[in-house]
């Protein structure tokens, strides 16, 4: 069984940078591909940022140039950098991983842009 823990959300004014982590239990170099996801309240969950075992990334329209997914392989962590926040970032952030058929996700970590 694959657990996800997620870290690194908070309130934040807008313009500011948050680093959020996804600490997997499993070895995350064997998912075929892990992602961040948001749900603001009242939407559905959407893809912000995903990271494929080779090591591509793609992001959502949103978060291009603002947003950067990464993954530290010794730590079993995956990243998202997000600068430049807007009131409009706000929701829980939510990381996925994806292994052969199944899929996993964490219990997410809320973000907050206000002033």
């Amino acid at each position: 069984q694959v657990q996800l823990v997620e870290s690194g959300g908070g309130l934040v004014q807008p313009g500011g940078s948050l680093r959020l982590s996804c600490a997997a239990s499993g070895n995350i170099f064997s998912f075929n591909r892990m992602g961040w996801y948001c749900q603001a309240p009242g939407k559905e969950r959407e893809l912000v940022a995903s990271i494929i075992r080779g090591g591509s990334t793609s992001y959502a329209d949103s978060a291009k140039g603002r947003f950067t997914i990464s993954r530290d392989n010794t730590r079993n962590t995956v990243y998202l950098q997000m600068n430049s926040l807007k009131p409009e970032d706000t929701a829980v952030y939510y990381c996925k991983a994806d292994w052969g058929s199944a899929s996993y996700w964490g219990q997410g970590t809320q973000v907050t842009v206000s002033s």
